[in-house]
């Protein structure tokens, strides 16, 4: 087939929905199928439409469902999407629903959050990573690093590992490495800010797939601290690679490490954050269970299942006759 995948992201940005698009291409195309990247749909013919984001892709979906009736399309359900823009927009957000043929939810727990009509047509698509060695050589000797990996903006509550990291004792070794570009002017003050101030806290800026590589290779534990997700693909990374992860305890990140994972903390609650982070540091047993338990659910985010589930979504949205 020949597939338009729709995305707000330009090509360039380390945005997650960009990183999606880019590797559902690959996988696409190595299964067959002709694909183009667009964040600006105008109208082009394909056989099936994979529209990434229901609010923001609103237009794309609209625009081709008026156009194409007949033909399949999938809309993605971001973590705005199903924490956010249902509630703020709804009248949007729930129309991109129901134009769809077949809805991709990113984690195990998203149905839970949308309205029991829409069940029907949910998919699920775990987001894979290589998989990634982390030698112990490449661990620091004279540090504890806790790295955290993503744009700094509200929804992932960017700044609170270093602020829990803030509450440690003197002789913690813990120091925390934030990677991510800044989303507004005031996360870039609070992050330069927070490294002039805060001896445990670096940030690095935004940085390469090569540069995440090693900073999760010299890491010791991921802290995973956002408000809200729809199925984070670093948490992905973290169990590929064996990297334990500290997560706020929500949806997106129960959906995909389970409900009986003992590393969640209470949203945007920097002492419990602190006391997981203290706890890995000098519980020796605690890391272990932890990098155990990560290293069991690897097989859920190979490449080839995340294939296989993309080629499934397909075939539904190909199966299902719409009720437009």
């Amino acid at each position: 087939m020949h597939i338009l995948i729709v995305t707000p992201a330009a090509r360039g940005s380390k945005a997650g929905n960009r990183a999606t698009a880019e590797r559902w291409c690959a996988l696409l195309v190595s299964a067959g199928h002709q694909v183009d990247i667009l964040t600006d749909y105008q109208g082009e013919d394909a056989d099936l439409m994979i529209a990434l984001h229901a609010w923001r892709s609103h237009a794309a979906v609209t625009r081709f469902r008026e156009a194409y009736p007949a033909k399949p399309l999938i809309v993605v359900m971001t973590g705005t999407d199903i924490y956010q823009f249902q509630y703020r927009d709804p009248e949007t957000t729930y129309h991109s629903m129901a134009l769809a043929d077949v809805l991709i939810g990113l984690h195990r727990k998203v149905a839970d959050d949308l309205p029991e009509c829409f069940h029907a047509k949910l998919r699920l698509v775990l987001q894979s990573a290589d998989p990634q060695q982390r030698p112990v050589s490449e661990l620091s000797s004279e540090d504890f690093g806790v790295c955290v990996i993503g744009h700094l903006r509200d929804e992932k509550d960017s700044l609170r590992a270093a602020m829990a990291s803030r509450l440690l004792p003197a002789e913690s070794r813990i120091r925390v490495w934030q990677a991510g570009k800044p989303h507004t002017e005031q996360w870039e003050r609070m992050a330069t800010e927070e490294s002039r101030h805060n001896p445990r806290f670096q940030w690095l800026r935004e940085i390469d797939k090569k540069g995440v590589q090693q900073l999760m290779a010299r890491s010791r534990l991921m802290v995973i601290s956002s408000v809200m997700e729809g199925g984070a693909n670093v948490v992905s990374e973290a169990c590929r690679s064996g990297l334990p992860v500290i997560a706020s305890d929500i949806p997106g990140n129960r959906g995909l490490l389970g409900d009986e994972y003992p590393g969640y903390y209470p949203v945007s609650d920097e002492q419990a954050l602190a006391a997981l982070l203290l706890k890995a540091e000098r519980d020796s047993s605690f890391l272990t269970h932890l990098t155990e338990l990560v290293e069991q659910r690897a097989g859920d985010f190979t490449p080839a299942a995340e294939q296989a589930a993309l080629l499934q979504a397909l075939d539904a949205a190909r199966a299902t006759p719409s009720a437009r």
